[in-house]
């Protein structure tokens, strides 16, 4: 071996410097040498351990290359945890639930073949945890993670994720600045960004995954920053800013699957209706999420085309159904189908369900919602509120609220919040802007006489919930005309449309 240059292990999914396995050669401290240029198999181990998006070629090239050499080698578990987290990263691209059951197999041979201190295989399974939206299991194998390896920065951000999807603001908080401690670079500014949108900090989740897209030079992990970005321009009500981020994700990574729903939002807000629709269904079939059946049905059904939108809503039940075999839990977007397209009695069993388990805003808006589409108005109205103010700063969320609070007749706080929706995002939902704007222009200015008049409730007892129609039917009718104190029936006409979101 020439003196220049030194063999060494490269393994570790979790950040360290061995990569399952992989033996390369690596340049001498004489600084006279460049860095040696890594193979596809190479990048999406670094990517993978990094906790960031690697290529689909590049992952299929690493799988191919791991259960080659744990053939050869079956006791290799520093190779079964690359393999296993291979496994998890092409899942979460693909959407592909199947890929899940293998990633835990691999993942628990690599704990059988090293039980103690496996940091690669618990980060594995947190991973894994978390795309399956388990949390709970996110958080109990992050924290092992953390425990077997707290030096290391890639032990963070699935624990991240996990205290995410629990709602445990704390728990995201300290792992943020253990991982900012430890780490820095596109993975971590990026990771950081998605806390700071979380906590309503718009303006440093812009700066912080601006900087990571710019920083970032591997292509899928430049595209998944660029498509955040886009998604914070969504969310703040900017279409063609948005449009432009998402087309540039696409432009460096045409895998980036998410960024073609994500055009198909915003083509739809500006007005361009076909091209949304096959935006959608590209989308779908790349990356068939039950999140982008449900927004192509609901757009759908905005424009009017019941049979399709139907079509639509049969699919998520479907890959529902597919995707449990997986593991996946989908009961947050299955619960909120059913509350606006359903049967809302079975979605606040189900999300009553989901909120003891993970009790995220999201969740909470969630099971608020379904409540007061199942006749519990004030049950609802508890949940929606404290979405909003644990959550970020959502025009679903104020706009849920705000239809809450002017079925119960808190006509100053309904209309404050309903106008919030529409200031936030305008073009949040096909099927809930109309309504917001039907319902403000119901309620008419407010009253004169100051705050005092204007969010006082009607001092009157809220009247019972309308009658509902059967599970599934599609509202094509326009909204009855109600004077200033009426609202439209829950389950009648678009006056209360599907409110999933985007």
């Amino acid at each position: 071996m020439k003196p220049s240059v030194k063999r060494v292990l490269i393994g570790s999914v979790a950040g360290s410097v061995v990569l399952g396995g992989l033996l390369v050669l690596l340049p001498s401290d004489d600084g006279d040498a460049a860095p040696p240029v890594l193979g596809p198999a190479g990048r999406a181990m670094a990517a993978v351990g990094a906790g960031a998006p690697a290529a689909l070629p590049d992952l299929a090239a690493l799988i191919g290359e791991r259960e080659a050499h744990l053939r050869a080698h079956p006791g290799d578990d520093q190779s079964w945890a690359v393999l296993g987290s291979a496994y998890v990263a092409r899942g979460v691209r693909t959407a592909d639930a199947a890929a899940y059951p293998k990633a835990e197999n691999a993942l628990r041979a690599s704990l059988k073949a090293r039980p103690e201190g496996n940091a690669e295989a618990f980060a594995g399974l947190a991973a894994l945890a978390n795309a399956r939206h388990d949390f709970r299991a996110g958080k109990m194998w992050g924290e092992r993670a953390a425990r077997s390896a707290p030096k290391r920065w890639t032990s963070y951000p699935a624990l991240i994720d996990a205290y995410s999807g629990l709602g445990d603001a704390k728990g995201v908080g300290r792992a943020l600045e253990s991982l900012q401690e430890l780490g820095s670079g596109p993975s971590v500014m990026a990771r950081a960004g998605q806390v700071y949108r979380d906590r309503g900090w718009r303006e440093d989740a812009n700066a912080a995954l601006t900087d990571a897209a710019a920083l970032a030079e591997a292509p899928a992990e430049k595209a998944a920053c660029l498509y955040r970005v886009g998604e914070l321009a969504w969310e703040r009500g900017e279409p063609t800013e948005a449009l432009r981020y998402y087309d540039a994700a696409l432009a460096a990574d045409a895998e980036h699957h998410p960024a073609l729903a994500g055009r198909g939002r915003a083509l739809a807000a500006l007005g361009r209706s076909s091209e949304a629709l096959q935006a959608y269904r590209s989308a779908l079939a790349r990356q068939p999420l039950p999140q982008y059946a449900l927004e192509l049905g609901e757009l759908y059904e905005s424009l009017r085309l019941g049979p399709a939108a139907r079509a639509q809503y049969d699919l998520l039940r479907t890959r529902v159904t597919q995707e449990g075999a997986g593991g996946v839990n989908n009961e947050r977007i299955l619960g909120l189908f059913e509350a606006d397209h359903g049967d809302p009695d079975a979605a606040v069993e189900r999300l009553t369900a989901e909120y003891e388990r993970h009790g995220s805003p999201e969740t909470a808006d969630a099971l608020g919602w379904a409540l007061h589409r199942a006749g519990d108005g004030e049950g609802g109205l508890k949940l929606v509120t404290k979405a909003m103010d644990k959550g970020p700063r959502s025009a679903l969320f104020a706009f849920h609220r705000g239809q809450i609070e002017r079925e119960l007749g808190y006509y100053g706080a309904a209309r404050r919040h309903l106008g919030e929706a529409l200031r936030i995002n305008p073009y949040f939902s096909p099927l809930g802007v109309p309504v917001a704007k039907a319902a403000l222009e119901a309620l008419g200015d407010p009253p004169e006489g100051g705050p005092a008049q204007m969010y006082a409730p009607r001092p009157v007892t809220p009247r019972k919930a309308a009658p509902r129609q059967g599970r599934g039917e599609l509202r094509d009718q326009p909204p009855p005309a109600r004077g200033r104190a009426g609202t439209p029936n829950r389950r009648t006409g678009p006056g209360n449309p599907s409110l999933s979101g985007d």
